[in-house]
């Protein structure tokens, strides 16, 4: 080891500069970045001084120049070389260029905070000349890229996320080596004491991803897919590997859901490890406030907030994004806060003070001032928000153009009329407000429901009103204790975050009323059949008014979102939904529902609500262990669980209360359905464990359901249909709905949101990976051509075809490569480019000079509609005549593919003669290229499928010669 201390040196002070070989100390590094690196990390060492030693292509820069403050553990990398000669020259450099300046500071600090700003400001001009980005990969990520690549074979689309130094369990034996995670796979190589370890898994075959412990291997990750279990271990950061692995994974389970959907995410191929960690945050932050779905969240900070409702300074977290500025205590229960920047009016920096440092004042428009403080970069913050605020002015500068120019011409002012029309058909009140009658309800319940508006109403003077209230536990109490009649639908329409849709969205509602009005397809026919099953007993959905408002708000949705389209269940709870709201306020309640309150729910496999039936499943092992194994032995919990969670319990509970539930939902989100599952399942936990069927357990929870009551409500009393269904007994005990949510929360209120999210991640891998599995079996019963298991392996080859075109990219668009409403064998398609890799992966013969062209004219042949894609049908048809053929179709085949588009030919079958008619007095056009491609076909091999051995002679009509088998590259007759 070379030190060189520079006590002596004038200036340096007591500051040391050391280098020496890596070998002997490991160190961080990134290139010529300063990169603080703690000595207490002793595993870190350990294992990193493991990975030189056993991967012989580890490259570690020998050779450093470290600065060290006095009493300091922490040291800072100011260059590095690979040999004593360059990093010699680097010390001569900072002798002339850095030491000299060093003397005319005093103090030890200031020399540390000038040497790292002056290299900070040596790597800025080095990129800027270089036009370097600081995003770029460094060389050693790049050397990884490199290695994965060649390692494994991928392309360069297949984008390397991260990698990590991990052991790989093969057997009983520890693998040390690297695993590498890309976009589309994870890969693991290991290269010890002369043996290779090699892994390749897709992230679309995992079925199974945890972290496990046990006394052995207590922080390990376990992959599982249809087949394998693989385990890994020995990480340096288990956690961040997993979260890392987790969102790869996800990613892929939503590929195979929704294809469309990934396909307009084009930023998915050029994703960093940070990348994904900004989606993960952006999601919880849209999550956490229930903002849209496009939001990205641009930074957060610890903060307080003062709170004028209860005078204290509240310690939480500032989140800002392109609209929104939100904030959240440390405890969830004391506040929380949503301003749109599009109510904004004055953000200003106040005065500091010890009291109040680095304090923020944000001015809306409904005159309430919200007052942040202890911001650590306030300047910075304030011009962010400043520049999104002007973003936010602009788009609405251009609205208010593109407004006021719609008179300007005759068919403009036609088309406003039109517009005006059509908002005239959709209703500017909810059903509920055109038909309330209070002739049925006593003198207690408008009592009571009156004291509820004034609590309301004093809770709005308090903590204000609109979408910039302040959110705190007595909101959540007022909620529980049920929201008056005629404030449901704006606050609905609060807590859910659709006014901010509605809001930003002005004139959509009714354009999409205007383009689907006359217009007919599947969902469309759907809508019409349900609309009269929707709340029939419910006098507002007995006349026309109340049926064409639900038919245009479905039809409207159907054609916003054309991949859920129409769904059962939406019909009911929509109708709710315009009970409460405006027309428009119903839709935007809907598009809040369905695509972010509900993932997945209404699709044609409801998927979301599957993996939510697994959710519960795993809560009612967890809280009523007693009761979980009774449930799956009568198979009641994957019955219960859809019909209860798809319409939030309006379909079988009486409606008065149900819409008590759909209150606390909009608060809450998914939780409360849980917590009241888990309460119903617990109130009847001794008569469940009697019932010695699944239609006993049923009508158990039937006549409980049909028993829960809202005495406080101010309806008419509605006959429920779901009373129907229970028997001719006594009739359950009344339960109170209040009561009921209550004993929810007391009991099963310690569920998070965060813990129901792992929970759909793990159930989402099964239950899609089911789904596959159902489809592929559905695919390979309809087809006799090859075995099952030969049919399921070539099915699994064609879909990883299809699947990797949405990154490595293809002669098609992906999203004309898959259509779900087609039959199982129609679904999926691939290209030319596509069909040449399967096409060389199946027929080693046709790994030649001739192999393209061949591919090529196989396809167009196998391409019956000439659209440029194939799909599974076809595909099999045309591999079961090259594997399974007898030889007088493997002849036709071969002819068909020599022939080229347009020519005019005859072609005439006797015994093993090809006859081939002339063109114009001259031998068949490219018959020199149908010897040369026949004579590449000297065996046809699919695995262990066939061996077949060709020969062909062909006679060429009027003269032209006969040729031999022996003419075609010595292939016998047979």
């Amino acid at each position: 080891m070379a030190v060189c201390q520079l006590n002596n040196l004038k200036g340096i002070k007591r500051s040391v500069i050391y280098f020496f070989s890596v070998h002997l100390k490991m160190l961080t590094e990134l290139d010529l970045f300063l990169i603080p690196y703690e000595q207490e990390h002793s595993v870190s060492l350990l294992v990193g001084t493991l990975d030189v030693v056993l991967d012989s292509s580890a490259r570690v820069a020998p050779y450093r120049i470290l600065y060290q403050t006095p009493d300091s553990l922490v040291y800072w990398i100011i260059a590095h070389g690979t040999s004593r000669k360059e990093i010699t020259e680097h010390w001569e450099w900072l002798e002339h260029n850095l030491l000299q300046t060093l003397s005319i500071f005093e103090n030890e600090n200031d020399i540390t905070t000038f040497v790292k700003g002056k290299v900070q400001g040596i790597i800025a001009e080095y990129n800027k000349n270089h036009d370097v980005k600081e995003d770029d990969d460094t060389d050693k990520f790049k050397e990884a890229i490199a290695k994965f690549r060649k390692l494994f074979g991928m392309p360069e689309e297949e984008k390397l996320v991260n990698y990590y130094s991990c052991s790989y369990w093969k057997g009983k034996v520890p693998r040390q080596g690297w695993l590498y995670l890309s976009i589309n796979h994870l890969c693991f190589y290991s290269y010890l004491l002369g043996k290779e370890a090699k892994l390749v898994v897709r992230w679309a075959d995992i079925t199974q991803l945890e972290k496990s412990a046990t006394l052995l291997l207590p922080d390990a990750i376990k992959v599982s897919t249809r087949t394998n279990e693989h385990v890994f271990s020995v990480f340096l950061n288990i956690n961040e590997t997993f979260k890392l692995a987790e969102q790869l994974a996800n990613i892929a389970m939503r590929q195979l859901l929704d294809n469309k959907g990934f396909e307009q995410d084009r930023s998915l191929p050029k994703l960093k490890r940070k990348d994904l960690d900004a989606r993960a945050k952006s999601e919880r932050y849209r999550a956490l406030f229930r903002l849209p779905k496009d939001e990205k969240l641009d930074g957060h900070t610890d903060c307080t907030l003062w709170t004028p409702f209860n005078k204290m300074h509240i310690l939480g977290q500032m989140f800002v994004s392109t609209n929104y500025i939100c904030f959240t205590g440390k405890e969830e229960c004391l506040c929380s806060l949503i301003i749109p920047l599009r109510e904004v009016t004055i953000v200003e920096k106040a005065d500091s003070s010890n009291v109040l440092p680095s304090p923020l004042s944000i001015s809306t428009k409904n005159h309430m001032t919200f007052l942040f403080a202890n911001l650590k970069d306030r300047d910075f913050l304030v011009q962010r928000i400043s520049d999104f605020l002007q973003q936010t002015t602009s788009k609405s500068y251009i609205e208010r153009e593109l407004t006021g120019s719609l008179n300007s011409s005759d068919d403009e002012v036609r088309m406003l009329q039109f517009i005006v029309t059509v908002t005239g058909m959709c209703l500017q009140k909810s059903l509920l407000s055109m038909k309330r009658s209070h002739e049925y309800v006593s003198v207690l319940t408008q009592a009571k429901e009156f004291l509820k508006e004034q609590a309301w109403k004093n809770h709005f003077t308090e903590y204000g009103q609109g979408v910039c209230m302040y959110r705190t536990e007595k909101t959540k109490e007022l909620v529980l204790k049920g929201i008056p009649e005629n404030m449901r639908g704006e606050l609905w329409l609060l807590f859910s975050g659709a006014i901010n849709e509605m809001d930003t969205h002005p004139g959509y509602y009714e354009d999409l009323v205007e383009k689907s009005m006359g217009k007919y397809n599947l969902a469309t026919e759907e809508i019409e059949r349900d609309l009269h099953r929707s709340l029939p007993e419910h006098p507002a959905f007995q006349n026309e008014m109340g049926i064409a408002a639900l038919r245009r708000v479905l039809t409207a949705y159907a054609f916003r979102n054309p991949n859920i389209g129409y769904c059962q269940a939406m019909n009911i709870v929509t109708s709710v939904l315009l009970l409460y709201a405006k027309e428009e306020e119903a839709f935007w309640l809907l598009v809040a529902l369905c695509e972010r309150m509900l993932p997945d729910y209404y699709n044609t496999r409801v998927v979301g609500a599957l993996v939510d039936q697994g959710v519960f499943e795993e809560l009612a092992r967890e809280y009523v262990p007693q009761l979980y194994d009774c449930m799956q032995d009568l198979g009641v919990i994957s019955t219960i669980s859809l019909s209860w969670f798809l319409t939030l319990f309006l379909s079988v509970m009486p409606f008065e209360s149900a819409v008590v539930v759909v209150d606390c939902f909009f608060y809450e989100g998914i939780k409360v359905i849980f917590q009241l599952a888990l309460s119903v399942l617990h109130a009847n936990i001794h008569q469940l464990l009697g019932c010695k069927d699944d239609g006993e357990a049923m009508t158990v929870l039937g006549r409980y359901l049909d028993s829960v009551t809202n005495k406080d409500s101010t309806l008419p009393p509605i006959h429920h249909l779901h009373s129907l269904l229970t028997d001719n007994g006594d009739p359950h005990p009344e339960v109170d709905i209040f009561k009921l949510v209550r004993s929810s929360y007391e009991k099963f209120g310690s569920i998070r949101a965060d813990v129901i999210e792992q929970m759909r991640f793990k159930q989402r891998l099964r239950v899609i990976q089911t789904i596959e599995d159902t489809t592929k079996r559905n695919v390979v019963k309809t087809l006799c051509s090859f075995t099952i298991d030969e049919l399921e392996e070539l099915y699994v080859l064609f879909k990883a075809e299809h699947l990797t075109s949405f990154y490595w990219g293809g002669s098609s668009n992906p999203t004309e490569r898959h259509d779900p409403s087609l039959p199982y064998l129609e679904q999926y398609r691939i290209d030319v480019e596509q069909f040449k890799g399967l096409f060389v992966l199946l027929f080693p013969w046709a790994n030649g000079a001739h192999s393209d062209p061949l591919a090529m004219r196989f396809f167009r042949l196998l391409d019956q509609n000439g659209d440029a894609l194939i799909n599974f049908r076809e595909f099999i048809n045309g591999l079961s005549v090259l594997c399974h053929g007898d030889l007088t179709e493997k002849l036709k085949l071969l002819y068909k593919m020599h022939v080229l588009p347009g020519e005019c030919v005859r072609m005439q079958f006797t015994g093993a003669c090809v006859s081939v008619g002339k063109r114009d007095g001259k031998s068949p056009r490219g018959s020199n290229n149908f010897h040369s491609c026949v004579s590449h076909l000297s065996e046809i091999v699919t695995g262990a499928i066939c061996r077949v051995c060709v020969c062909v002679c062909v006679c060429v009509e009027e003269g032209h010669g006969q040729r031999s088998g022996e003419d075609f590259g010595g292939m016998g007759i047979y």
